[in-house]
């Protein structure tokens, strides 16, 4: 990899496995949008950044600082998806949906901001859940402005652990209300410390996540994949399911992916979904 400070923006070359389009649609992440021009924006981190394919350069807007400092990470430019790929290409199914998901990376997102979003996921699709987390992000978060318009912060768990499942009614987010108002207590009273989880096997770190009300086996491995950063965890919705059940005998076991299963999920979750959406 290489990146160059283009005054304004950062452009990134020889990032093999690096689709804007693919990442952010992949159903890991919920405040990246996408304008007619391809041109995603979203808020990461308490920082808002537009990205853009061009010639196979991603530019990326801000500093070279910006990119050491936030965005390098985030989008985890320093693993060789392209090798995990070959890796994972364990059977011929494999091999149709890892080729159709080149591009795909695990984005490191902030722990809390997993929590609360996989928890406002449950039951909803992703249009929904986007509208969910934006009058979220707008009620309680901090306020940024960027490119003449205004944008958001994702509210830390100490700002929503005072509010009630009344003052979270605005957001139409049903019972799961109570769910984050539950784990954002949690997490600022210290009762669950996400930030020592990060350094606990991938099975502990579920099963502390599960000791929360509204949270179970789904929710738990999405936070631990995409927020956790523990790419060996292998969230089971409907789609996957389904999916296992297709091309896997009984008894399947995601070890089988290890130590990327979080990786091969995508790649398959992806797949799948797309099938399903164009045939």
């Amino acid at each position: 990899m290489k990146y160059f400070d283009r005054g304004g923006e950062v452009e990134v070359t020889g990032v093999p496995d690096f689709d804007l389009v693919k990442i952010f649609e992949c159903g890991q992440c919920f405040r990246w949008n996408a304008d007619e021009n391809g041109i995603y924006t979203g808020v990461a981190r308490g920082r808002v950044a537009c990205l853009r394919h061009e010639r196979g350069s991603v530019f990326i807007s801000g500093t070279a600082e910006d990119f050491e400092t936030v965005w390098r990470d985030y989008f985890d430019l320093d693993r060789d998806y392209e090798e995990i790929r070959q890796r994972l290409c364990v059977d011929g199914f494999m091999e149709q949906a890892t080729n159709y998901g080149a591009g795909i990376r695990i984005l490191r997102q902030d722990s809390w901001e997993a929590l609360c979003s996989f928890i406002l996921s449950q039951c909803n699709n992703i249009r929904r859940i986007k509208k969910i987390i934006n009058s979220l992000c707008h009620e309680f978060g901090d306020r940024i402005e960027f490119g003449g318009k205004e944008y958001y912060t994702f509210p830390s768990a100490e700002k929503l652990a005072p509010h009630n499942e009344e003052t979270l009614a605005p957001l139409r987010c049903g019972y799961r209300a109570s769910y984050v108002i539950n784990a954002a207590r949690a997490v600022a009273e210290g009762a669950l410390e996400l930030d020592s989880l990060s350094d606990r096997s991938p099975e502990d770190a579920r099963e502390a996540l599960k000791k929360l009300h509204g949270v179970g086996d789904k929710v738990a491995d999405c936070v631990v994949l995409f927020g956790l950063g523990k790419l060996d965890a292998f969230p089971l919705d409907v789609w996957m399911k389904r999916a296992v059940a297709e091309h896997y005998s009984q008894g399947f076991d995601p070890k089988l992916f290890s130590p990327f299963a979080g990786v091969a999920q995508q790649y398959i979750f992806f797949y799948v979904r797309s099938k399903q959406r164009y045939g």
